[in-house]
C-alpha cells in the first residue's frame, strides 16, 4: 500500500437558485420558472465555491432556472454543461402553480396520504419512484463517464435529488422522506465507498470538510 486513502468518485447534486415562485411557496414540478436576481447571485457565489472541487463533468436539467445556475459553474470552470430532462423536477399535474395551503384544501386525502409516505400521484403527475427511474440512470452514465476519482456535478430540483440519492444509497421509497430538502442553491455530495454510495454532505453550503477520526 502507498498510504493513499480511497477516495472514489463523486457527485455533488446541486439544487438550481431562487427562483418567483419558491418565494411565493407555489409547487413549482416540472412547469419552467427562471431564477430572480438574488437566484442568480446565489448561483453565481455557490459557482465559485464549487470550482474549488475540480469537477470534471457538468449535467443538468434542462429546465431554466437549472440551466441557468449550471450556467454559472460552466462559466467559472469552462466545463460544457450536457442538459437532460430527466434531471427534471416531478411533474405534479394540477398541484403545479398551487401554494401549500391550495393544495390542502383542494386535495385534502392526497395530501394527506403523500404526507403519510404513501406512493401518491400528486396531482395526477409522477410516483417518487417513477422520477427516481428516469433520473438515475442520467447520472449514473455520467459517473461512468469519470476518471477514477473524479467528480460530476448534476444541477437538479429538491425533488428529484432526494429521490435519486434515496435509490442510489438503496433506502425503501417509504424512507426517502427522511432526507431534508435542499436550500436554494446549496447541494448534497455522494462518495463512491466499498460497499457503495455514501452520502458525504447534505444541504451544504460551504465546501466539504474531510472526515477526520474513526469514520472513514
Amino acid at each position: 500500500m502507498n498510504g493513499t486513502p480511497f477516495r472514489g468518485r463523486r457527485i455533488v447534486f446541486w439544487r438550481h437558485g431562487q427562483t418567483a415562485w419558491n418565494l411565493e411557496g407555489r409547487f413549482q414540478g416540472s412547469t419552467d420558472i427562471p431564477l430572480t436576481e438574488d437566484g442568480l447571485a446565489q448561483a453565481r457565489r455557490s459557482a465559485r465555491l464549487l470550482a474549488a472541487l475540480r469537477p470534471d463533468s457538468l449535467v443538468s436539467s434542462d429546465l431554466q432556472r437549472t440551466a441557468a445556475t449550471a450556467a454559472a459553474l460552466a462559466a467559472v470552470t469552462g466545463l460544457e454543461v450536457t442538459h437532460d430532462s430527466g434531471l427534471r423536477e416531478t411533474y405534479a399535474g394540477v398541484w403545479q402553480g398551487l401554494t401549500n395551503t391550495e393544495i390542502q384544501e383542494r386535495y385534502p386525502e392526497e395530501y394527506r396520504l403523500w404526507r403519510l409516505g404513501e406512493p401518491v400521484r400528486r396531482g395526477g403527475g409522477e410516483l417518487n419512484t417513477e422520477v427516481a427511474d428516469r433520473a438515475v440512470p442520467v447520472v449514473l452514465d455520467a459517473v461512468k463517464a469519470l476518471p477514477d476519482n473524479g467528480t460530476v456535478v448534476v444541477v437538479s430540483h429538491g425533488g428529484t435529488i432526494r429521490m435519486a440519492i434515496g435509490r442510489l444509497l438503496g433506502l425503501d421509497p417509504y424512507h426517502w422522506e427522511a432526507l431534508a430538502g435542499l436550500s436554494n442553491c446549496c447541494w448534497s455530495v455522494l462518495g463512491e465507498g466499498a460497499r457503495g454510495w455514501r452520502l458525504q454532505e447534505h444541504n451544504a453550503g460551504t465546501l466539504p470538510e474531510p472526515v477526520l477520526g474513526d469514520d472513514v
